[in-house]
């Protein structure tokens, strides 16, 4: 039995969180770019919720903008799927199955357009959604408005735009609150400046260049959501067997789910009010800078401060690390009593400091996903550097005695980026009997270093190499002897050792 609105009836398995067949009469509020994943395991997870309270009562109408793939599963299963919940919060074990009725229809930019462009005139279409990686906000300087369809995401969305313009007259109430959740720092004002300029090359008219600048809500958002992907052949047909159900649109994610978005337009926020449905994963606010950094230092940052140390503890991936005592107590010692009271603000007080840390730690004990420490390592000196050196730094701000598990962490990443060249040129690491290969930039400048004598020399200018850091590490008071300590430890008496002696 394929999964199919025609099916739902037959759906028995308990604990599956169905769908009625009234679901499928709401009205299509949103255009969304993008099938991925992320987008389904998170935005229309948010709808989905809302519609079942009976809060936002919409539907999704999907832009599928590569010529990749087809539309053919979301048509066979009626743009229904199932997502499975996954994970630990508040320390309890979550395990929740969904069957999400909140995408309409699938539309393929390359054969649909027109039907796309009739959508964008629709009065209850106010919102616009896109995930088109990074790469999908730029610039193409040549993308034609005309054109069937457009080349680059922000030429289609101008011509949404112009559609809709058109269709209205202009007024300021038909404008779209446009919402991309592209990983990009202030995505939505990078967008709304490439769409600007793009009807400026279009030559299109000044009045409508006005609608676009006044009329549209352009919101900067964060999201933060682990979805893995299309589960591996074995967990599908494991999954399906228990759920009684074949599903090619099943995806997994993890429970934890944030969508920040920046806005103080209160049309806005009251046009967006699936957020009612989860405050907590929904937080409309004027600034996200907040959830930013809190995400960037106690979430990256903890894993980059962690990542080296459990290589060396021999733990292959996070939840292994996790489930070990002497790594988790150093993991839960280092976000809450170093690196929280570090990043605090006018924004961000202890106790939000604190709380964010408590969900990471819940993240990293997920028993159902496989993430590998070697892959958190990859460009391994770039994410110090942009993640952890302003926490290094603010920390000697406050304190005159050095952070004992930062330097820890530090060392291990020292001792981790410790490579030879292999026959190929690529740079191997040697630690516990086994080899890797360190893909980072930087690797040959770490390797020159490791060159350069005993221990202390070769920390000293690795704390030292502004190149590496824009800053001189070994001028934070204490922080170069802590690093040599620590570095020293790990390498006489090995990980658990040198945790348990902090």
């Amino acid at each position: 039995m394929i999964l199919s609105k025609e099916s739902l009836v037959n759906v028995a398995q308990e604990g599956v969180k169905t769908v009625g067949i009234s679901a499928f009469d709401l009205p299509e509020k949103i255009i969304q770019f993008g099938t991925g994943v992320l987008l389904r395991g998170l935005i229309d997870d948010f709808v989905d919720k809302a519609n079942r309270a009976n809060i936002f009562n919409g539907r999704v109408v999907v832009i599928k903008s590569t010529n990749s793939g087809g539309t053919d599963a979301f048509s066979t299963q009626d743009g229904l799927y199932t997502q499975l919940i996954k994970g630990i919060e508040n320390g309890q074990k979550v395990d929740e199955v969904v069957i999400n009725s909140s995408i309409s229809r699938v539309l393929a930019a390359g054969d649909d357009w027109d039907e796309i462009l009739s959508v964008a005139i629709k009065p209850e279409v106010q919102i616009i959604i896109s995930n088109t990686t990074e790469v999908g906000i730029t610039l193409v300087e040549d993308d034609k408005v005309n054109a069937v369809p457009p080349k680059s995401f922000p030429g289609k969305l101008l011509a949404v735009l112009l559609k809709r313009y058109e269709a209205f007259g202009g007024t300021l109430e038909s404008g779209f609150i446009i919402v991309p959740t592209e990983l990009v720092v202030d995505n939505g004002t990078k967008l709304k400046n490439i769409v600007l300029q793009l009807a400026k090359l279009n030559n299109l008219s000044s009045e409508f260049i006005e609608w676009i600048a006044n009329a549209n809500d352009f919101c900067n958002s964060l999201v933060d959501r682990i979805v893995p992907g299309k589960p591996s052949p074995a967990d599908k047909a494991a999954a399906e067997a228990t759920l009684g159900y074949t599903d090619d649109l099943l995806i997994m994610s993890e429970c934890y789910r944030l969508w920040a978005i920046e806005t103080s337009n209160e049309r806005s926020k009251e046009i967006l009010s699936f957020s009612l449905a989860d405050e907590e994963g929904v937080v409309i606010v004027p600034d996200i800078n907040k959830f930013r950094e809190l995400k960037l230092r106690l979430l990256n940052g903890t894993h980059t401060f962690s990542c080296a140390l459990a290589i060396v503890g021999g733990f292959k991936t996070v939840k292994e690390a996790m489930g070990d005592a002497t790594f988790s107590n150093f993991i839960t010692k280092l976000s809450n009593d170093e690196m929280a009271p570090s990043i605090l603000n006018s924004n961000i007080t202890l106790a939000d400091a604190h709380a964010f840390a408590s969900k990471v730690l819940d993240r990293f004990r997920n028993p159902y996903i496989e993430h590998l420490w070697l892959s958190i390592s990859m460009q391994y000196t770039s994410k110090m550097k942009m993640r952890n050196v302003p926490i290094l730094q603010k920390y000697f701000e406050q304190q005159v005695t050095p952070p004992a598990y930062m330097s820890l962490g530090f060392a291990a990443y020292i001792l981790f980026m410790k490579s030879h060249q292999d026959e190929t040129g690529k740079y191997v690491g040697s630690i516990n009997g086994g080899t890797y290969t360190i893909n980072d930039d930087y690797a040959h400048i770490l390797h020159d270093h490791w060159l350069g004598g005993d221990l202390d020399t070769v920390v000293h200018f690795i704390l030292k190499d502004i190149n590496l850091w824009d800053v001189d590490l070994s001028t934070l008071n204490g922080f170069e002897a802590a690093v040599i300590a620590q570095l020293q430890n790990l390498i006489d008496t090995g990980f658990k050792a040198s945790v348990e002696a902090l």
